[in-house]
């Protein structure tokens, strides 16, 4: 069953902290947003159309060069938030944002959501507030870059992706997105889900899903207190 416009913003951790009144009126602007693999969304330096949660499905945030080569910053699934910056901000969107799988979002668009803001002093702290997910998602991004191996890469995506309730995660079709967002080539990144299934932490039933068999054992490696794998 579909999720609807309130399911979808209550499961977003960017709202987490809104409360009812302001929720409510949240819900009178929002509307739903679906769009089919491989759809682009946006690109880079256009107006921003508002704040897109994603309810069902994944969306690629990426930069692209001139001679067609591409870097994926963000892998936005169900429960996270993509373009809210540049909504808030009022500038141009500063990246591309393509469907990599059939996706059903909420758009909050950009004047109303920014109005709504202005008006609701209460609204605006508590997407503040909001704001403090993101803060720790880029800390943890900085950490991937600078302190992390590539396995160590991997098993934090996967730690921090939503399993659903056999800790089943469901990666991108494409791997080279999720090759390109862990800053690793391909061809790393296969030899490094090997090295994770030979190690017994995840296992692999279809290409593109994974279940985490040992969490504590994979946070471990995350934060590079286990032995190497």
């Amino acid at each position: 069953m579909s999720l609807n416009v309130a399911e979808i913003l209550h499961s977003c951790r960017f709202f987490s902290e809104v409360q009812d009144t302001a929720f409510e009126r949240l819900l009178r602007i929002a509307r739903i947003a679906e769009f089919k693999s491989g759809a682009l969304i946006f690109r880079e330096n256009q107006e921003c159309p508002g704040v897109y949660a994603v309810g069902s499905g994944l969306i690629r945030v990426f930069k692209a060069a001139t001679r067609g080569k591409e870097h994926t910053l963000h892998l936005v699934g169900p429960g996270d938030t993509f373009a809210e910056v540049a909504a808030i901000g009022g500038f141009p969107v500063p990246a591309n944002a393509e469907a990599v799988a059939d996706s059903r979002c909420v758009l909050l668009p950009r004047e109303p959501f920014r109005r709504a803001l202005e008006e609701d002093h209460q609204l605006c702290l508590q997407m503040i507030a909001g704001f403090s997910y993101w803060v720790q998602h880029l800390v943890g991004l900085m950490g991937d870059v600078v302190l992390r191996d590539a396995v160590g890469r991997l098993a934090r995506f996967l730690l921090n992706s939503q399993a659903d309730a056999t800790g089943t995660v469901e990666l991108p079709s494409l791997k080279r997105h999720l090759a390109s967002h862990l800053n690793l080539t391909s061809e790393t990144f296969s030899r490094t889900l090997r090295r994770l299934l030979d190690a017994g932490v995840i296992a692999q039933s279809e290409s593109s899903l994974v279940r985490i068999v040992n969490r504590e054992k994979l946070r471990l490696i995350a934060e590079g207190l286990s032995p190497r794998v």
